[in-house]
């Protein structure tokens, strides 16, 4: 401040020295010419104080001209100079210029901006937002904010005029208001390349057809015509956007086709998945399904490829009949509409069995879980893997909860073996036991939000997963064995394969072997749901191991108060869309009441005209919600759409932080949703 007014006094000084001399010069050329002249002096005066003005006026002006070339001219002169040079440089700039409030409201633009709008339109006091597609608010803060992308541009881009603008703002302010300057780049013609690349990139599909084999078991001359004829509707659709589709192996395809088409077939919910289900075969009209496996990432065409096989085993582990598209930040699920079609062979179980067995062989000691609020299909899974380990000769135990009355059942079948006094431990104990090669066992379930204890899970490198459940998307560390059958009754079922294979004759204590037959009990309703030859055969397994039936009945009594918790459910029932039962129980349950859930949804599908059937419960602030279906209607996929899982005729969903109406809400919301693309 001082600077500034010593600076001032200076230039002060300067000036009036420059007028003294400029006067002391005139005053002795007045004194000479009246010396040397005749004329008048009142003349001479009036001509001299005349050039004397006019010379202090040009001294002046070539002194400020001189100081600021040589000296610098200081912030009050230059000010103006600036503001002529920046508003002459915005009205002559080639990019669109909008100057507005701070609400957004526009006071300016330059030509360029007049010439890329619409030059009848009069925009002055309109907002910015009627004009592009984003308001002043958002300009501002894309501008300002730091790119997650060191290479990305700040700025927002915006539509305007037929045109895609990145628009930057920079806040002013001058007299005393504050004002917003927009600079608009057109970027129309890169935004027009960069749709034509990402259109013309190349997707890669992998197909496989489901179960032509099962189908053809009792109709073999008729494999040919039904497999030429899936490939000519494949070839068509093919055909239909220009892409290529190549057999690689018997009923297995890639198909190769430009990015723009998948959306038309995403929008279109892949109608192909119905076009192969036209195809039916033998007397039982079972119709023929496909599995498709998409990669929607960017990028080489060798991680195109992995990514798609990769999606397409997702398709089969969750029960085919499906399209799984893998883009970079999800996955997307489309069709598995019908049943899964158990297979016949038991290869695959033999070669989950020598797997396993050789990883159980190398590591120190063996952890098996299930999922949150076990049932006898969990932990029955748990005790055949247990008796497999022992087999190997590792030290095993099985994170469960034993306090929880709805395994007591079975946990104390099994305690009467000497190798099971110890063999149960709960979470805190089983984050001790992990050690650098622990290999982790996880059963009847995938979705890692529902495992028994998921810190476990996040702290073991080598983890396998038996499931018969849909799986529901990728994991942070990729298994080591993933063995998910879809078309299983149960866990139970899965596990007494691979014993079956990995065990000898007699390997299998009847008090365990006791377990199992329970959780397929479970999972099949005695026998009456979701079996095939396979459950049939594991359960003859099982029986020539000790299981007894009559002894595993009573298992499954019921006391008074567990009779008295589903007779709450059969009294608050409401039907929706005709074919949908709902229950609820309003009151605060307990874990018991999720079990009493279950049964009265089994129970719903006993009455006439119900296809699926929900119960829901409040346990603890949390909805949980069981699903059964009667084979019509896929629950798993309804459930899915709220954060649930399960498979085809049997699923559940736990609803965090919600009341029971908003969970009712947001279950006929999934219904409705599910009934639309169906």
């Amino acid at each position: 401040m001082n600077g500034k007014r010593d600076k001032k006094n200076r230039t002060v000084s300067s000036r009036l020295l420059l007028t003294i001399i400029t006067a002391s010069l005139f005053i002795i050329l007045y004194a000479l010419i009246m010396r040397f002249s005749e004329l008048d002096a009142l003349i001479v005066g009036a001509v001299m104080l005349a050039c004397f003005l006019l010379a202090e006026f040009v001294s002046q002006r070539l002194y400020n001209f001189f100081s600021f070339r040589l000296a610098g001219a200081d912030e009050e002169q230059i000010s103006p100079i600036l503001g002529n040079i920046t508003l002459d440089f915005i009205l002559k700039l080639y990019l669109p210029v909008v100057i507005c409030d701070e609400s957004g409201k526009i006071i300016w633009y330059n030509s360029a901006f007049m010439r890329a709008a619409n030059p009848r339109e009069v925009l002055y006091a309109k907002y910015i937002d009627g004009v592009c597609s984003v308001n002043i608010a958002k300009i501002l803060e894309d501008t300002n904010s730091q790119p997650e992308d060191a290479d990305a541009e700040d700025g927002v881009e915006a539509e305007a005029y037929d045109h895609v603008f990145r628009i930057k703002g920079y806040k002013i302010t001058a007299q005393g208001k504050n004002y917003v300057i927009t600079v608009w780049n057109d970027r129309t013609k890169l935004h027009t390349l960069q749709k034509r690349i990402a259109d013309e990139e190349t997707i890669i599909a992998y197909i496989m057809i489901d179960n032509l084999d099962e189908l053809m078991q009792f109709v073999q001359e008729k494999y040919r015509s039904a497999s030429a004829e899936v490939e000519a509707i494949l070839k068509k659709w093919a055909d239909s956007v220009g892409g290529i589709l190549k057999e690689y192996e018997r009923d297995k395809f890639i198909f190769m086709f430009e990015a723009r088409y998948l959306d038309e077939f995403i929008e279109k919910k892949f109608e192909i998945l119905d076009r192969i289900r036209e195809v039916r075969i033998g007397e039982g009209s079972m119709p023929v399904t496909v599995s498709i496996g998409i990669s929607r990432q960017h990028g080489r065409l060798a991680d195109k490829d992995r990514d798609a096989h990769a999606s397409l085993d997702l398709a089969l582990q969750r029960g085919g009949d499906q399209v799984v598209v893998k883009n970079a930040h999800n996955t997307e699920f489309y069709g598995g509409r019908t049943k899964t079609v158990q297979k016949r062979t038991k290869v695959r179980a033999r070669v989950i069995a020598n797997e396993l067995t050789m990883h159980m062989a190398k590591s120190p000691n063996v952890l098996i879980m299930g999922h949150r609020n076990p049932d006898f299909d969990s932990i029955g899974a748990c005790v055949g893997i247990a008796r497999l380990a022992m087999f190997c000769g590792v030290k095993v135990n099985i994170v469960v909860n034993q306090n929880d009355p709805s395994i007591k059942a079975a946990t104390a079948r099994v305690a009467a073996l000497p190798e099971y006094s110890d063999i149960f431990v709960d979470n805190l104990i089983g984050q001790d036991m992990i050690h650098s090669d622990t290999l982790l066992v996880i059963v009847d379930v995938n979705n890692p939000e529902q495992f028994a204890a998921p810190d476990i899970a996040d702290n073991v490198d080598k983890i396998v997963i038996i499931d018969h459940h849909r799986k529901t998307g990728d994991y942070k560390r990729r298994p080591v064995i993933t063995y998910i059958e879809p078309s299983a009754s149960s866990a139970c079922e899965l596990i007494s394969e691979i014993l079956e294979q990995a065990l000898p004759i007699g390997g299998l204590h009847r008090e365990e072997a006791d377990v199992l037959y329970a959780g397929m009990l479970l999972d099949t309703k005695q026998f009456s749901r979701n079996t095939g030859v396979r459950t049939f055969s594991a359960a003859l397994y099982l029986r020539s191991e000790g299981a007894n039936p009559t002894e595993v009945q009573y298992f499954f009594k019921a006391g008074l108060d567990d009779f008295m918790r589903e007779a709450r459910f059969a009294m608050n029932v409401v039907t929706y869309r005709q074919i949908f039962a709902i229950a609820m129980s309003d009151a605060d349950g307990t874990p018991p009441d999720r079990i009493a859930a279950a049964k009265a949804a089994d129970k719903l599908l006993g009455v006439s005209g119900v296809m699926a059937s929900f119960a829901l419960v409040n346990i603890d602030g949390s909805i949980h919600i069981s699903a059964r279906s009667a084979g019509n209607v896929n629950v798993q996929l309804i459930l899915e759409k709220i954060g649930g899982g399960g498979y085809y005729e049997a699923a559940g969903a736990l609803l965090k932080n919600i009341s029971m109406t908003t969970a009712l809400q947001s279950l006929k919301g999934a219904i409705d949703e599910y009934m639309s693309a169906n």
